[in-house]
């Protein structure tokens, strides 16, 4: 039999729940759909979808089949690099490194996205080495850098 978590605080949303909204707000801006056209897509409002996205509120599995057809992505997707899922030795099924949380936190933030979106479009290596060195040394000033 299943018991409740006394550790959980009311109100909180669970880890997975806050993980897989991330994976889908992510998925969503990189393939450029709008909250309104998601939440049109799947039959809900877009404020739902915020919801989801900050994993206030619970997916059920028929929804999510929904979003992973929207955002044309295998369900799979929104539960890749969840902290605390990985094989010991933190590698996946693939054999790929797992993400750290951070790199998934930033990448799913608006600065994030608009920074990766950008930076893919850069075809030559040069600049993008370029560009990768400029903000090492930038990160490099910053002191919380300091850390790493």
């Amino acid at each position: 039999m299943l018991h409740p978590n006394p550790d959980k605080m009311k109100g909180m949303p669970e880890p997975v729940d806050v993980h897989v909204g991330r994976r889908i707000r992510m998925r969503r801006i990189w393939m450029q759909v709008t909250l309104t056209a998601l939440a049109d897509a799947i039959g809900v409002t877009f404020q739902q979808v915020q919801k989801y996205e900050k994993g206030t509120n619970r997916i059920g599995a028929s929804r999510l089949q929904q979003i992973a057809d929207a955002l044309v992505a295998p369900i799979s997707y929104f539960f890749e690099d969840m902290p605390g899922a990985a094989p010991v030795g933190g590698d996946n099924r693939n054999g790929q490194k797992k993400l750290q949380p951070e790199i998934v936190e930033f990448a799913s933030s608006d600065e994030g996205l608009a920074l990766i979106s950008a930076f893919s479009q850069i075809t030559d290596k040069r600049v993008r080495n370029r560009i990768l060195g400029l903000v090492n040394a930038l990160a490099k000033q910053d002191p919380a850098y300091a850390r790493y």
